[in-house]
């Protein structure tokens, strides 16, 4: 046991508007909504952590902060932070699901211990592999002529990596866009396409084949989430790797998924697995079963991205890049003291100790909808 209390759990709701919508297979979005908890403890130190939800998805910020503040606040305080399994494995007793919820309690109680200790997180989590990650960027804005001057801007700033979202409009839609961007930026642009469950199972290895001329990277979540059976049949029929998002939350699903073989990749989030150490073993099924793994993002804060950056430098390999874009390019503002270090580029891992990252308090009261306390 360590000489730290928790004294105080303060949940905040925040809403931070996009430069632009973004188009999905699943649907459209227009900022971020977030859950964002401060823990503070009787020797000075506060940790942070966030939940960011997507009601199409994972869940809604109502949820989770009423999981913050109604049902795991009375077994935090007067609790040591330092015992973060302990802490974390009676959050799973108490409430079922809200893994988004969790995961911000896994921070904030990872912030404080590494701020105790003197290290980061993810030395705390297994060390750091790396210190930086190539970002990739969204592509879906359904104005393409927007896209395009944004992506020149992100080239111009050295990324390399973009993530075409795609079913939410015809195909003829899709294929355009990647033709015009292989004319523009040839080879030298790593072309990712993500679907977000937009297709319809019986005609989804068509259209993926049609899509292979462009040699995109990987295809995403071509069909619907429970649509396992149907994401083995796509992976096994074409040639692109396939990845599963939202058929893939945590460890026990990774395990069903590696058996069945539903994706050669699997994509890693703290909202889905429930916070970093969880998502890790989601990480090491993949590797046991030859499955590579990359750094995906919900609609985020610099909180939830400096966790995520934390987790993907703990990964043991790493090949095919992250997200954590939103603060620097998505986001009307960045809610932290120092912006995101997103540069040339790459993804830099915030140096600690813990999580490396804090709100800037008047960013806060600006964007904040409601603080529980």
């Amino acid at each position: 046991m360590s000489d730290h209390k928790i004294v105080s759990v303060r949940v905040h709701t925040v809403s931070v508007p996009a430069k632009a919508v973004h188009s999905h297979g699943s649907g459209d979005v227009s900022g971020i909504n977030a859950v964002l908890l401060e823990l503070t403890t009787d020797t000075g130190i506060t940790g942070w952590g966030e939940a960011s939800p997507w009601p199409v998805f994972t869940g809604t910020v109502e949820a989770n902060a009423a999981a913050l503040h109604v049902h795991l606040r009375p077994h935090l305080i007067g609790q040591d932070p330092i015992q973060v399994e302990v802490l974390m494995n009676r959050a799973g007793k108490v409430l079922v699901g809200h893994n988004e919820a969790k995961a911000a309690l896994e921070c904030a109680l990872l912030d404080i211990t590494g701020q105790a200790v003197g290290l980061s997180i993810a030395e705390l989590v297994g060390g750091r592999q790396r210190d930086a990650i190539p970002m990739s960027f969204s592509i879906a804005n359904p104005d393409f002529g927007k896209d395009l001057e944004d992506i020149a801007v992100l080239w111009a700033d050295g990324v390399r990596l973009f993530k075409l979202k795609t079913g939410f409009a015809e195909h003829s839609f899709d294929v355009m866009r990647l033709e015009r961007l292989r004319e523009l930026y040839g080879e030298e642009a790593s072309l990712r396409i993500d679907y977000n469950q937009g297709l319809p199972a019986y005609d989804a290895i068509r259209r993926v084949r049609d899509l292979e001329r462009f040699k995109p990277t990987f295809v995403e979540q071509p069909v619907k989430m429970y649509e396992r059976e149907a994401m083995a049949e796509i992976t096994r029929a074409v040639d692109v790797p396939i990845m599963a998002d939202e058929s893939i939350f945590d460890p026990r699903e990774a395990l069903r998924g590696a058996q069945a073989r539903i994706a050669d990749i699997f994509a890693l989030k703290l909202a889905k697995a429930g916070g970093i150490r969880r998502a890790l073993e989601v990480a090491a099924i993949a590797r046991a079963a030859g499955i590579e793994v990359y750094g995906g993002c919900m609609f985020e804060t610099s909180i939830a991205h400096a966790a995520g950056a934390h987790l993907m430098a703990a990964v043991p390999d790493l090949i095919l890049g992250c997200e954590f874009y939103m603060s620097t390019y998505y986001a009307e503002a960045d809610l932290a003291t120092e912006p995101f270090p997103v540069r040339n580029g790459l993804v830099h891992i915030p140096t600690g100790p813990g999580l490396g990252v804090v709100p800037d308090p008047d960013m806060l009261a600006r964007y904040r909808l409601e603080l529980l306390e």
